[in-house]
């Protein structure tokens, strides 16, 4: 029989064995890009200058440095939440709010978020305005981040809590099977927000308009026309008022498709780099694995569910880990808070398939666009985003859903 005591062990055991390989790739990865740091690839020695090479490895030396730093803060508190009392003290505090078990799981989470919210401010600010600002990429005004601090709470709270409450309603009154219908009950929320995200929701964070007139447009809609895709419409997203980082996304379900490039990418790239990266996203759609990554995302949380439905017949796993006084929204609560210590292994099986999914993505776009052109777009946006060429192979293998710059380059080369 599994006992309150066992459970306990077995996550303390799984959090320090995470904790230590986490800290050993991060160290193995900071010391390899900083050993790099003194020449520029061969392969792109003719397009990065040493100055800009140096300045993207101490830009991700930074990153690591400060991460672990909140890493360590994150395994105390996670440690504060579950074994040290603080969910059992967040179910106590709610208590006496309502006879309802609905409300009080709607003021648990709210309380919960809140505080988490404010636990996790320092990294966001100093991430924002001290690193990016250093490094020459932040746009964001004080103003700004608290203006989307503040929108982000209140969206949370109006979309967040009426879900979280049909979910319990359905934990509360569904039996022993509720996992199923409350698995149900979210895949159709998701689907439903994906669909409403880019009319909806995108526009109360950013300013979206319609790609102006000119090459792009037309190397664009070339591209769409023979590659046999519907959108609902090109857009160029304000992303420069927060960072000068570039990218570029598709974004919707259905027929409510977006293609979005970020003001900066155009300001960067030339027309044929733009049609080229923009082939490399359609590569994603039409080799399925934006299907894919949905249907596997509705996999895992059914598995999620099954496995938490199962777990709700054994007090003795939120006993263990910390919860004195069982209900369906802290039972809810510790489930999430340490699913992620069980499942990091999966890790690198998950960045091996996104890899792939990368290959053959830029395949796709080597046929439909210029291999060249989309090298070149790859070097200028590792460039301009400061992106190391010389991460450590081990910790890539991890953590990173890209292919290595050098390999990826290689690659297109090869196809071109």
């Amino acid at each position: 029989m599994i006992t309150a005591g066992i459970v306990t062990k077995f996550f303390l055991s799984f959090l320090i064995i995470k904790g230590i390989i986490e800290s050993y790739l991060e160290a193995k990865n900071k010391s390899h890009i900083f050993s790099k740091r003194a020449a520029v690839p061969e392969k792109f020695a003719g397009q990065i200058s040493l100055e800009e090479h140096q300045k993207a490895a101490d830009y991700s030396v930074t990153k690591i440095k400060v991460a672990q730093v909140f890493e360590v803060v994150g395994f105390v508190m996670l440690l504060a939440w579950t074994l040290g009392g603080g969910l059992e003290y967040l179910n106590k505090t709610v208590a006496a709010i309502s006879e309802s078990s609905i409300v009080r799981g709607m003021a648990f989470f709210a309380l919960f978020s809140l505080i988490s919210t404010f636990i996790g401010l320092p990294q966001n600010i100093y991430n924002t305005f001290v690193i990016e600002e250093r490094f020459g990429f932040n746009k964001m005004t004080p103003k700004l981040f608290v203006i989307d601090l503040f929108k982000g709470l209140i969206l949370g709270s109006l979309i967040g809590l009426p879900i979280l409450a049909g979910l319990l309603w359905f934990i509360e009154s569904a039996g022993d099977h509720w996992w199923v219908l409350g698995w149900a009950f979210l895949t159709t929320v998701q689907l439903v927000l994906l669909w409403a995200y880019p009319t909806f929701i995108a526009p109360l964070f950013n300013k979206f308009s319609p790609l102006e007139e000119g090459e792009v447009k037309e190397r664009v809609m070339g591209l769409l026309e023979r590659t046999g895709f519907f959108s609902k419409g090109l857009f160029v997203m304000n992303a420069s008022i927060r960072s000068s980082h570039g990218n570029a996304y598709f974004t919707g379900f259905g027929r409510n498709k977006r293609i979005v490039f970020f003001d900066t990418l155009i300001n960067v790239l030339q027309p044929g780099e733009v049609e080229a990266v923009l082939a490399h996203e359609l590569g994603h759609f039409k080799r399925k694995h934006v299907l894919k990554g949905l249907l596997k995302a509705i996999c895992f949380s059914g598995i999620g569910f099954f496995i938490l439905g199962q777990l709700m017949k054994q007090p003795a796993f939120f006993t263990g880990h910390g919860i004195e006084t069982m209900t369906t929204y802290s039972a809810l609560a510790i489930f999430m808070m340490v699913a992620g210590v069980y499942t990091f292994w999966l890790t690198p099986l998950s960045s091996k398939i996104s890899r792939k999914y990368e290959f053959e993505a830029d395949e796709f776009a080597s046929q439909h666009a210029e291999a060249k052109n989309l090298i070149t777009a790859l070097v200028k946006l590792y460039k301009d985003n400061a992106s190391t060429l010389t991460p450590d192979p081990t910790y890539s293998a991890w953590y990173h859903s890209h292919p290595p710059a050098l390999t990826r380059v290689e690659h297109l080369e090869s196809l071109a």
